[in-house]
């Protein structure tokens, strides 16, 4: 069976198609300033440069990517919203313990599921950098999927990376000279909060999460009938 290559221009000009298509005034695009993250964002921002980008301070980020959101932010002149959990890190760790050693489910569910699905309420239409490529849990992952908030509300949310490859989205930061997270020159491939991030141990980029003890923090998994949103 022989294998059909898709140009970075045509995967460029679908992306950017299906963002012409689907962005309205209620739209939102959240970014954790991943590559696929910085990359939807361009792509969103030639059409609407106020959009508003939503990112999780969870407490807990390295320091390189507090400084790398700043600095886009500022050169960008980005809508910046940075959405921040009930408890700050010393209040959580103070009446729970070191979740994300003992429990990151909960972790997860109180410093960015939670908080997202809280701040996603009053927005339409959801931007992410989701990619199959990144995990098996993303193997069927549409362009265009429905999203069911907590609250009942449903929303658009688009995946416009869906089909890139990780050649693509390097390649297309180079091509438009976006400066990338300098995490990744230390070998890291998938980069969330510090102390569950290291550096991967094969070929799946989102091995050195949560120490293989899970790929998914929950705010990509649809949520259940009756789950809080706070």
């Amino acid at each position: 069976m022989s294998t059909v290559v898709v140009s970075l221009d045509q995967r460029i000009a679908e992306a950017a198609a299906l963002v012409r298509e689907e962005l309205h005034g209620d739209a939102c695009v959240t970014s954790s300033f991943q590559a696929e993250d910085v990359v939807v964002l361009h792509l969103v921002r030639q059409v609407a440069p106020e959009v508003p980008v939503l990112f999780l301070d969870t407490g807990y980020h390295f320091a390189a990517t507090y400084e790398y959101r700043d600095r886009i932010a500022r050169e960008w002149g980005l809508n910046l919203k940075n959405i921040l959990p009930v408890q700050t890190v010393a209040e959580q760790e103070a009446e729970f313990g070191i979740l994300n050693r003992t429990a990151p489910d909960k972790c997860c569910a109180l410093r960015k599921v939670g908080p997202l699905f809280a701040a996603l309420e009053p927005y339409g239409v959801w931007f992410t950098g989701l990619r199959r490529q990144q995990a098996k849990t993303r193997a069927n992952l549409q362009a265009v999927e429905t999203f069911a908030l907590p609250c009942g509300k449903q929303l658009r949310k688009l995946s416009p990376l869906a089909e890139w490859h990780t050649r693509d989205v390097w390649q297309y930061a180079e091509r438009h000279a976006i400066p990338l997270l300098p995490l990744y020159d230390l070998g890291y491939s998938s980069i969330g909060c510090e102390p569950c991030t290291s550096l991967p141990t094969g070929d799946d980029p989102r091995s050195g999460r949560w120490g293989g003890a899970k790929v998914e923090c929950g705010i990509h998994i649809q949520p259940t009938a009756g789950q809080e949103s706070h």
